[in-house]
């Protein structure tokens, strides 16, 4: 979806391509003032701003287009965030507009005004004061938009007992220390498809895993300026962009159980013991998840023909697994291990081995997912073990949402680019402080299939980490200046 325009009695044709086309990147709010910004100046907190708006507005918008028409240069909220406005100017003519947003019956905000175009940016600004003025004192009714068709999803509505709440999804539910996140979603569900049916429920009870990761990668593909498809079932997104098209299906790495109840021990408190479940049991783990999602041949469905198909996989094996476990990942997708040795000169040496089998137990897989028949037909497998709850909460925090009083701190480790550094670096975060930046992509990795019939162009997922297994075995890697890897964030509630 797009800024609809629909229901407007006349619009400039350079204005309607231009509410089609203008990228979501906030620089200034001017209703309600941002704390960190002056009334009409550059913000000094442009990344929260950026969050706030596109949270509120950004999942409506279309790809953007290659060359961009217009340049966006001021954002306007109304004081309760009843109404949103953008103002860009036109390069080619130097001359400026704007367009007034209002959320539709399901909450989506859309284009409900126009201001024309002049070469008066200060006129403009007015114009749009007085029309903004104009459109708050207006009822509800008439931001309808007329070909509402549903209602949205309330993910927080309860449809099924109490007792049956996922315990995560009760507390970011009803606790203030998790407000922000609840806040940041409740915008979010107004725009979110559910294909299925049963996405609330499994969000609120059994499921909340598996659902919860879905909306971190909407989150992320939406911020990175993607659309989506989802009126097929699976797989589950079909991600438009300006650089092409490409499937993304989630999948999770879940507790084995018995009788309901999930008989995962961790891994052992021992080293060795440590060793041998990164290097064999989690890989089976992994192995066991992705195996099962090839197995169900999307590429061969119609609407998947020749395009790349992605597998995004987050760890929920055991609490806060997805912190730890990812570096047995690799391994097991390009089946190597690798061995890091310094030499008498101080220099790092990285010497990789080749892996055939992965045993625990009685269970036994082969190495290498993308050696396994099918697997040609995946293009990337990726996943970000920030994609947690505590990740929205961060979001939410720094994008204005939730309750003041909520603090967190965030500790982790991070890449270090140094090619001598053998071990990540550590790291600690105030999220509540007022230079603290966050992006929705920060955390990803993306692991290339060498041998795809339909490789995955690493443009396509700007910002993210990626991977590639090179002929001499080595892992060819493009990194982010500030990559992390796993982080917990602690959450209490002060005084304002």
């Amino acid at each position: 979806m797009g800024w609809s325009a629909a229901g407007l009695p006349v619009i400039q044709p350079r204005l309607r391509k231009w509410l089609d086309a203008i990228p979501l990147t906030p620089r200034t709010q001017l209703w309600p003032l941002c704390r960190y910004c002056d009334r009409r100046g550059v913000c000094k907190g442009d990344d929260c701003i950026r969050q706030s708006i596109y949270a509120l507005a950004g999942y409506t918008r279309r790809p953007l287009v290659a060359l961009f028409v217009f340049e966006e240069i001021e954002w306007y909220s109304e004081a309760n965030e009843r109404l949103l406005a953008v103002l860009a100017r036109e390069p080619e003519d130097n001359d400026f507009g704007a367009s007034i947003l209002a959320r539709d019956r399901n909450g989506r905000f859309r284009a409900v005004h126009n201001v024309g175009f002049n070469d008066s940016l200060e006129q403009t600004r007015r114009q749009l004061e007085l029309d903004m003025r104009d459109w708050g004192g207006r009822p509800d009714a008439e931001f309808e938009q007329g070909d509402e068709r549903r209602r949205p999803l309330n993910f927080f509505e309860p449809v099924i007992e109490r007792q049956r709440f996922n315990p995560v999804f009760a507390a970011m539910r009803e606790g203030e220390g998790y407000s922000p996140a609840r806040e940041l979603m409740s915008p979010m569900m107004h725009y979110y498809e559910d294909p299925d049916g049963n996405f609330v429920e499994q969000f609120q009870s059994t499921g909340f895993d598996a659902r919860l990761w879905e909306l971190f990668l909407f989150a992320t593909l939406a911020e990175l300026g993607y659309t989506f498809d989802r009126a097929h079932a699976a797989p589950d997104f079909l991600c438009s962009g300006i650089l092409g098209e490409f499937f993304i299906e989630a999948v999770t790495v879940n507790p084995t159980m018995v009788n309901g109840l999930s008989i995962e021990a961790g891994p052992p408190e021992d080293e060795e013991g440590r060793r041998r479940y990164s290097a064999e049991y989690m890989p089976i783990k992994f192995g066991s998840a992705l195996y099962s999602k090839l197995q169900k041949r999307y590429w061969e469905l119609p609407h998947v023909v020749n395009k790349p198909i992605v597998l995004a996989i987050q760890d929920f094996h055991f609490p806060r697994s997805m912190t730890w476990s990812e570096p047995s990942l690799a391994p097991y997708l390009y089946a190597r291990q690798y061995s890091a040795l310094y030499d008498e000169h101080g220099n790092l040496t990285i010497s990789p081995h080749i892996v055939r089998e992965h045993r625990w137990g009685d269970k036994v897989i082969p190495s290498g997912f993308f050696n396994q028949p099918g697997a040609e037909n995946i293009s990337a497998v990726i996943t970000n073990s920030q994609g947690t709850v505590t990740k929205f909460n961060r979001m939410g925090f720094k994008a204005e949402f939730g309750s003041r009083a909520v603090r967190m701190t965030r500790r982790g480790t991070r890449y270090v680019h140094d090619q001598n550094a053998a071990r990540p670096q550590p790291f600690v975060q105030m999220v509540h402080a007022p230079d603290y930046v966050e992006d929705w992509v920060e955390g990803m990795n993306v692991y290339h299939n060498p041998t795809a019939l339909i490789p995955l162009p690493p443009e396509m997922l700007p910002g993210a980490a990626h991977h590639i297994l090179r002929p001499d075995g080595q892992i060819g890697s493009l990194i982010p200046d500030f990559h992390p890897y796993g982080t917990e964030t602690a959450i209490f509630v002060g005084e304002e």
